[in-house]
């Protein structure tokens, strides 16, 4: 019994440093002044998706959907925060949640389903961009951090707690 709850322990705070790691790279200023992303929260949102896609993917691809899920629950719980912090209510939460969920889960399939880095800018033009044209320049940039980001990520073990990127990106 004790030995469960030390484990669920350990587990949420490697979660926390998980979710922390993804919020501060997340909100680094250059994803806004550089690369055109909206400095609001759907904006914010789209972000943090893309990093979480990344971090997402790579505890997958060392077996641990556990942890993967539990993180992902902790976002969202992070997004219903968020939305109570700007004085959403109760009456319809769980709508919100629900297109909060839809949204992402969409940015989940459209990042893993880009067997290209053409078709994985197109993707962030439709999401990160909402598919407004003069774009492309910055989606092939930020294209190429995530895959950048993606390898950096593979050499590194997530569950001992420390995310690492590797460089911010910039716009060539």
């Amino acid at each position: 019994m004790l030995n469960a709850l030390r484990r669920r322990s350990e587990t949420d705070s490697l979660v926390r440093q998980l979710q922390a790691a993804l919020n501060v790279r997340a909100r680094e200023p250059v994803f806004f002044r550089e690369f055109g992303a909206e400095d609001t929260i759907d904006g914010r949102f789209d972000i943090l998706a893309l990093h979480a896609w990344l971090v997402l993917s790579r505890l997958e691809v060392q077996g641990r959907n556990d942890l993967a899920r539990r993180l992902a629950d902790s976002l969202f719980i992070g997004f219903d925060e968020a939305l109570r912090d700007l004085g959403a209510g109760d009456m319809g939460m769980g709508r919100r949640i629900k297109k909060f969920a839809d949204a992402f889960n969409g940015r989940m399939v459209a990042y893993e389903g880009a067997k290209d880095p053409a078709a994985l800018a197109d993707a962030m033009i439709r999401n990160i961009y909402r598919g407004r044209p003069g774009h492309e320049a910055q989606a092939r940039a930020l294209t190429a951090y995530a895959l950048s980001a993606q390898a950096h990520l593979a050499r590194q073990d997530l569950t001992q707690g420390t995310v690492d990127f590797g460089a911010l990106p910039e716009l060539t």
